[in-house]
């Protein structure tokens, strides 16, 4: 296996001669860089890309959804033929998801190289619950590029102690899928990243959408109490963990959350805000933003997204003081602190009706269960981002196929 994955990393390196881009200083983007915020592209297009990147941002962050965007081009058919003979000696799904790994190492090279930035790159969703697959894959990915690099890991009870592996072997790491303060408060004790995320637009679509309220100000409340958490946190830690504003969707966004951590922005919102706003900023971390929730929605528990409760700071630190080796023994440990809505038990038709509802839950199916405390909607959003991601996978599996078959 190991000249196997020396071969692999041979091929994704070989013929790389992308021209690279130096980014212009631009005024606007220092502008809100001075707020101490990193600022991160969303994207895994080449020419959206090069067309909004300066001098102030330094990474570029891909995800399943992402990758598959490209693949389905076609740009990388030849490339994969080409791979059809790395991994011919293995077994059919192994070879199948070699070649994703490949993909996504060649993509993330690509862009490294182009913009000389960090890159996110993200693991396979079928190795989403399992620990070993998290380590192998997570490392490979490291070995590859160690210097630019950022592995991707999900939001699951074994993405949490794969992560947390990872971490201490050295690798950098960006937790992924997690939408309030709570998660990150767990991510942060347990799988100390380097990196972690609210996806804030799902959060207000949520409210809206299921007409709990008019989604305003939900997300970036969910933001701001995890950045709290997170810098606190942070600060007692000898690592340092910094916050991600995912894929903001809203130009205004920039500026009513100027100060977080890290913001990852698709190119459109990122134009959109430079032609529109001003290029004043300053930081707007003690912001209070209200929410609007509707007298019927009181028992949805939208709070869910910007409090962190008892439960959850007793299972951060059981789970802190000694990391499980097994991803049910996490769950287990959460449901004994209180915390089942965190890690619900779930029946595969449940499954299939989070994955059928795509990114945004529908509230009414899961309404007894939120109230009653055994699932929560921030939990909802992580397990439906999960799902998407894998349908996303599945359609790039797919062209593999059709390539090398």
């Amino acid at each position: 296996m190991a000249d196997l994955n020396t071969r692999i990393s041979d091929f994704v390196w070989k013929d790389l001669n992308e021209k690279h881009v130096k980014g212009r200083i631009d005024p606007f983007w220092e502008s809100i860089r001075n707020t101490g915020t990193e600022l991160w592209l969303d994207t895994g297009d080449m020419d959206e890309a090069e067309t909004n990147w300066t001098a102030e941002m330094s990474a570029l962050t891909t995800n399943n959804t992402l990758l598959n965007n490209e693949i389905q081009k076609g740009i990388y058919d030849v490339f994969i033929s080409e791979a059809k003979s790395i991994v011919r000696d293995l077994p059919r799904e192994d070879r199948v998801k070699e070649i994703a790994f490949i993909l996504n190492a060649r993509h993330g090279l690509r862009l490294a190289s182009k913009f000389g930035g960090y890159v996110s790159v993200e693991l396979h969703t079928d190795t989403a619950h399992d620990i070993e697959a998290i380590l192998y894959y997570g490392k490979r990915y490291h070995e590859i590029c160690p210097e630019q690099f950022i592995i991707k890991v999900p939001y699951t009870a074994e993405g949490l102690i794969g992560a947390r592996l990872l971490k201490d072997s050295g690798v950098k790491i960006n937790f992924t899928l997690e939408f309030s303060a709570r998660e990150n408060v767990l991510v942060t004790r347990v799988a100390r990243p380097d990196y972690l995320n609210v996806f804030l637009g799902r959060v207000g679509a949520f409210v809206a959408d299921n007409k709990l309220g008019d989604g305003s100000g939900a997300g970036e409340r969910a933001v701001i109490a995890s950045q709290n958490w997170v810098t606190g946190l942070s600060a007692e830690n000898p690592w340092q963990t910094r916050l991600i504003a995912a894929s903001l969707r809203n130009y205004n966004q920039l500026e009513l959350l100027a100060g977080t951590d890290v913001y990852t922005m698709p190119p459109k919102v990122a134009a959109e805000g430079r032609k529109k706003l001003n290029g004043s900023f300053m930081s707007r971390m003690h912001e209070n933003y209200e929410v609007s929730i509707y007298d019927s929605a009181k028992d949805a528990h939208i709070e869910k997204f910007w409090e962190v409760d008892k439960n959850v700071l007793a299972l951060a630190e059981r789970l802190a003081s000694k990391v499980p080796s097994k991803g049910s023994e996490l769950v287990h440990i959460a449901h004994e602190e209180g915390c089942e809505d965190m890690f619900p038990s779930l029946t595969k038709e449940e499954k299939k009706i989070i994955a059928s509802d795509g990114k945004i839950p529908v509230y009414s199916r899961w309404q007894q269960k939120i109230s009653e405390g055994k699932i929560a909607p921030d939990t909802l959003l992580t397990l439906a981002g999960l799902a998407s991601f894998t349908a996303d996978q599945e359609m790039l599996d797919q062209r593999i196929k059709s390539i090398i078959e």
